[in-house]
């Protein structure tokens, strides 16, 4: 293992045992994640995204560029995403950079994605004022009848972040509030690792 894998591969061991361990019925998103944003003011902003990839160069989402996410990292990429998973006592908390995705990366994601979800891409306008009730449910008519009989193309606004991360902390609950917190700073081609009071 390299310097530079080592939290990754410490993230993939605990993401394994998340998904091993956590019942599908309690937990059925288990990769889902807190992202947290801040505008060009540096006011925050936060809701749960699903992680869709992840390996040595970050953690990866998807969304509408137009959406208030994807606007906020467009102007500010510093962000932080939280996993929490209550009962195993497990958190990992990271914060970095968000990077676009490459086309073909997002293009690959969208095309594994159900026939409703990639139309419900095009029809939601997201994070914007609806006029009246029922417009969602129109849209969705018009872009099905658009694409009907042919492949769904990824909207132009649509595809992934990836979050380079500069800081990674592990923590696990322990008795008397006595946690064990590790956490991995950026440090050239490596990591700093040390161990933090609770």
């Amino acid at each position: 293992m390299t310097p530079l894998s080592e939290p990754f591969a410490r993230f993939a061991e605990i993401f394994a045992r998340v998904n091993a361990e956590l019942p599908r019925e309690c937990f059925p998103d288990a990769n889902a994640m807190s992202l947290a944003t801040a505008d060009a003011h540096g006011r925050p902003s936060n809701r749960i995204v699903l992680l869709k990839a992840f390996d040595d160069r970050g953690f990866v989402f998807y969304t509408n560029y137009d959406s208030r996410k994807g606007s906020e990292l467009l102007v500010n990429p510093y962000c932080a995403l939280c996993f929490h998973w209550p009962p195993l006592e497990l958190q990992i908390r990271i914060e970095g950079r968000a990077e676009r995705t490459s086309d073909s990366e997002a293009d690959a994601y969208f095309a594994s994605r159900a026939r409703a979800s990639q139309l419900g891409a095009w029809a939601s306008i997201q994070s914007r004022p609806m006029e009246h009730a029922g417009d969602l449910e129109r849209r969705l008519a018009e872009f099905e009848a658009r694409f009907e009989g042919v492949s769904v193309p990824r909207p132009p606004n649509w595809s992934g972040f990836r979050v380079v991360p500069a800081r990674i902390e592990f923590w696990r609950n322990r008795s008397s509030r006595l946690h064990d917190r590790t956490v991995y700073e950026r440090d050239g081609d490596g990591w700093r690792v040390e161990t933090l009071y609770p």
